[in-house]
């Protein structure tokens, strides 16, 4: 009888759990988090921008990038696991992180299953976990390269510690997919794997040395072990999330490129690789929702601004550098001045042509920024999520969905007299640096997930779309919203309340940053509250079936100039409306003209219409401008300005997330004047 109490306790406990835990992050009991996650499958958009998105992802991107991963022509991914699991005999092939990026498609189809509830996904997620098990040791670990030369031995010693360098990158994707899967399907077969895993990262980091721990990059674990912490309950969980900051940066081998040359406690700026530095900032916000540590929310303020204020791109992208030097290599010592790569620069350092802007980094920017909400609810991190949205993720991937960048450069000349290592067309497959295509499967497939959040007074409005809210407040009520808008095109935004709680409850709206002369109406009635640009309104009363919330943000078109310590843009000029980002692309200019060649005209008019590119409607921009006949730079570094009379033009803009679906070309996003 007290067997049974304790399993129906347990069962009730667990329902009761699972009812407020089935969001991207699970922090509904989070002590210092003051949002909450809604569900998965609680939003479904319904038309508009994000519905188109949607839609591309459900019948183009996702279906593309499974059948990609289990080519083994192409990717090899899922062949690993075949190997590795014995049911056929061969060698690992494709990069270390392969795994991972298997597991980043696997989260992309458990969220997409959330919503549409398409039993062929969920079949497929079936297979795929029964093979994961069949790879998984008996003590947890899961690997497969290391699996596979310990079951065929066709790797040497020196190939498998190369190996190793992703492999907690890895586990942690593990993790996070297997958390999510259970939150939307309810079944714990890949969570049982992800326990495994868990567990042996619990014993493995209590007797490694710091000097052995260290080779952890990407540290997609940190944010993987926390997520299994909220969604277990296991308190060694958490003690080991503390041990990994804990161990962090107390080698004497560390180096800014890792984020581990100090350690964190110690870090206030943004340094090295920009996505293990996101990746890391996002575990440690993750962290510090669960401890508390005012020490880690301090840096991360500081990091941030650092980043915001200093080296982050006008479309939200982070990491200029392909490769440089430290700004902490302050020796002329070669062997004290340490390399850094895809990294983060110098306060301002933002090159355009040469920026590297890697997608993963800009995801990563997204994944911090929405924890970084949901600890403090500042507006401004929500803003940062909405900008790296709609223009450096996006800019991934191409309108077709089945295309892909690694980088997102904001400037491509023809005339560039050098070849960089990563191409600025988008591909289908990105041979050994694929991961960025995995990671915009996953994160297009959980935009939803960000439009709302909970508090213990209401519910936030983070992001605008033609969407159906229809989820549970953190109070246990029924909570129904249908939002009506033309967003990011049109600034005018309806929020019908079919259902919310009986007592007074409150809708936080956000108002964007880059937003002036914003009015909200209730029912037809102005709202006379103060609304102040990068915050949230409150909206406080008691709501009943039919009542609407409506919002309208002017849209300006907004010429946007950078600090002058942006050495690259000075003199020039970008054009921006509402969260968008515009560009100039050669094939709107005449033959033999470059992107380069042209001056924007400031007192354009600015007008607005819709254009089709590849089946996409989007808004497009037509301004004036003009172009120097004599713009021949052969031979020349510098020469006199010309004296002869500059020919108009009138140019369209398109959003930058839309460039390249013309086919190869230029374009820039910033324009002299």
């Amino acid at each position: 009888m007290k067997k049974n109490i304790i399993l129906l306790s347990t069962l009730l406990f667990s329902s009761a759990f699972m009812a407020q835990n089935k969001g991207l992050v699970a922090n509904a009991n989070s002590p210092y988090s003051k949002l909450q996650s809604i569900g998965l499958e609680d939003v479904k958009w319904t038309n508009g921008f994000w519905k188109e998105q949607f839609d591309i992802e459900t019948q183009s991107t996702l279906p593309y990038m499974w059948d990609l991963y289990h080519n083994d022509e192409v990717s090899h991914a899922y062949a690993n696991f075949e190997i590795a699991a014995g049911e056929m005999k061969g060698t690992f092939k494709g990069p270390s992180f392969h795994d991972g990026d298997f597991y980043k498609i696997f989260e992309g189809m458990a969220a997409t299953y959330a919503v549409t509830k398409n039993k062929k996904l969920d079949a497929e997620m079936d297979e795929a976990i029964a093979l994961f098990a069949k790879v998984q040791r008996k003590d947890g670990y899961l690997h497969t390269p290391v699996l596979i030369d310990e079951r065929w031995g066709t790797l040497g010693p020196e190939e498998v510690k190369k190996q190793l360098g992703f492999e907690k990158y890895n586990m942690g994707h593990l993790m996070t997919a297997a958390c999510i899967h259970y939150r939307v399907t309810g079944k714990t077969n890949f969570l049982n794997i992800a326990k495994g895993v868990a567990d042996y990262l619990y014993d493995f980091y209590k007797k490694a040395s710091p000097e052995l721990a260290r080779n952890a990059i990407c540290p997609s674990h940190y944010m993987g072990i926390v997520e299994m912490y909220r969604t277990t309950k296991n308190p060694k969980y958490l003690e080991l999330a503390n041990n990994l900051i804990d161990i962090r940066g107390t080698t004497n081998d560390g180096t800014d490129d890792n984020q581990d040359r100090i350690p964190f406690r110690q870090q206030t700026t943004a340094m090295g690789h920009a996505v293990r530095a996101n990746y890391l900032y996002a575990g440690v916000a993750d962290l510090y929702a669960e401890t508390g540590e005012k020490k880690l929310l301090n840096n991360l303020e500081s990091i941030w601004d650092d980043v915001a204020y200093r080296k982050m791109y006008i479309t939200g992208a982070c990491g200029a550098l392909y490769d440089g030097v430290s700004p902490d290599g302050t020796s002329y010592d070669p062997t004290v001045v340490q390399k850094i790569h895809q990294a983060y620069g110098r306060p301002f350092q933002l090159p355009n042509a040469t920026a590297h802007t890697e997608t993963c980094a800009n995801i990563g920017n997204v994944l911090w920024n929405w924890r970084m909400l949901q600890l403090t609810a500042d507006a401004k991190y929500a803003d940062i999520v909405e900008l790296a949205l709609y223009n450096s993720v996006l800019s991934g991937i191409s309108l077709k969905g089945t295309e892909f960048c690694y980088n997102n450069p904001l400037n491509v000349s023809n005339d560039l007299p050098f070849q960089q290592r990563w191409g600025n067309e988008r591909e289908g497959y990105i041979a050994l640096s694929n991961c960025c295509a995995p990671n915009v499967t996953r994160t297009i497939a959980e935009v939803s997930n960000y439009a709302y959040s909970f508090s213990k007074e209401g519910v936030y409005v983070n992001l605008y779309g033609s969407n159906n809210l229809n989820s549970t407040t953190e109070a246990g009520e029924k909570i129904e919203v249908e939002q009506q808008t033309n967003y990011p095109w049109d600034g005018k935004i309806n929020l019908e309340i079919a259902k919310a709680p009986k007592k007074e409850y409150a809708f936080f709206l956000r108002i964007p940053g880059w937003s002036q002369g914003a009015e909200v109406m209730i029912n037809g009635k102005k709202v006379n509250s103060k609304i102040v640009s990068g915050s949230y309104v409150q909206l406080n009363q008691k709501w009943k079936k039919g009542d609407v919330i409506e919002l309208n943000i002017p849209m300006p078109v907004e010429l946007m100039q950078a600090n002058p310590l942006v050495e690259e843009t000075k003199n020039q000029v970008a054009v921006k409306r509402g969260p968008i980002v515009y560009c100039l692309e050669s094939h709107e200019l005449p033959a033999n003209t470059k992107v380069n060649d042209v001056v924007l005209d400031l007192n354009s008019k600015f007008t607005t219409d819709f254009i089709k590119i590849n089946d996409r409607e989007l808004l497009s921009i037509t301004a004036s401008s003009s172009i120097n006949p004599d713009n021949s730079w052969d031979k020349k570094l510098y020469k006199p300005i010309s004296a002869k009379d500059n020919k108009r033009l009138t140019l369209k803009l398109i959003p930058y997330f839309a460039w390249g679906n013309h086919g190869k070309g230029e374009m820039t996003v910033w324009m002299a004047h």
